[in-house]
């Protein structure tokens, strides 16, 4: 039985991180709260193509808790890591205050967490309660993924920058970027992605894509701003929010086997 992959003989861009674990070009899978059959026959077709897999916003306290932990099982099984939107964080916080995070962290280990996302989309965070949280979640045994920026307002760029290395500074391990602050109108900010990629190191930045839940943002904009962004940073950018249905379509964007075509350095003189 023949074993290959299809069409084998077509060479694949030697700028694409192929294999897994990857250490960039990192695809970070949104899990709005899909069953388990479900994600299980999408791990069948794309878990190669999928490095992270975030439990969207709050998600987490509407699930029974077996079918969480089986969920988090499957995704460490399959060489994938799992970790609590930020948005979860926050309403821990905004709602019952500092004192409420320590058990936050101990019941998302107990579950099966080991990393969680720190961020300040809705509930704002000062310099110091960043740092702090960050820190203390650290302590707690977990890695800690911050992110920056508003989904409610579009930041000084300078700002972005600030924010992210005082999320290194605390020790964070990766930095996410709001993807409401890259996009005005649905058009994306040139001038922020050049910021980004001049005063930061990109692999350990995240790129989150727009969704529909931005105001102006519609489907065809999350495609043009994918291949802007494989433009400008190449097919090993880190990209965050990639819905679960277009995890094939968006590798096939990174390697040029898309919409947009192959990168020129690709196409033969014949």
């Amino acid at each position: 039985m023949n074993t290959s992959a299809p069409f084998s003989f077509v060479a694949l861009p030697k700028e694409r991180s192929l294999a897994k674990p990857r250490r960039k070009g990192l695809t970070m899978m949104i899990d709005d709260g899909m069953p388990l059959g479900l994600t299980e026959d999408i791990l069948n077709l794309a878990e190669s193509y999928i490095d992270l897999a975030k439990i969207k916003t709050g998600t987490a306290r509407l699930y029974p808790r077996k079918s969480l932990e089986n969920k988090l099982a499957l995704y460490k099984q399959r060489q994938i890591r799992p970790f609590l939107g930020g948005q979860f964080h926050e309403y821990v916080f905004g709602t019952a205050g500092e004192a409420a995070l320590p058990p936050f962290y101990e019941e998302a280990l107990a579950l099966g967490f080991d990393i969680i996302e720190i961020s300040d989309n809705v509930v704002p965070l000062t310099d110091q309660q960043r740092e702090s949280q960050i820190r203390g979640a650290i302590r707690a045994g977990l890695q800690v993924f911050g992110e920056v920026g508003s989904k409610e307002t579009l930041s000084d760029p300078s700002l972005l920058i600030r924010q992210a290395e005082l999320c290194f500074k605390a020790g964070a391990a990766l930095v996410l970027v709001e993807a409401a602050e890259l996009v005005e109108n649905g058009e994306v900010r040139p001038a922020v992605l050049q910021l980004l990629k001049r005063e930061l190191d990109m692999e350990k930045v995240m790129i989150e894509l727009p969704g529909p839940w931005i105001k102006g943002v519609h489907s065809c904009d999350i495609e043009l701003m994918k291949r802007e962004l494989i433009e400008a940073f190449g097919p090993d950018v880190n990209l965050a929010n990639v819905g679960s249905a277009t995890i094939i379509d968006t590798e096939a964007a990174r390697v040029g086997l898309g919409t947009a075509g192959p990168a020129k350095s690709l196409l033969s003189p014949n």
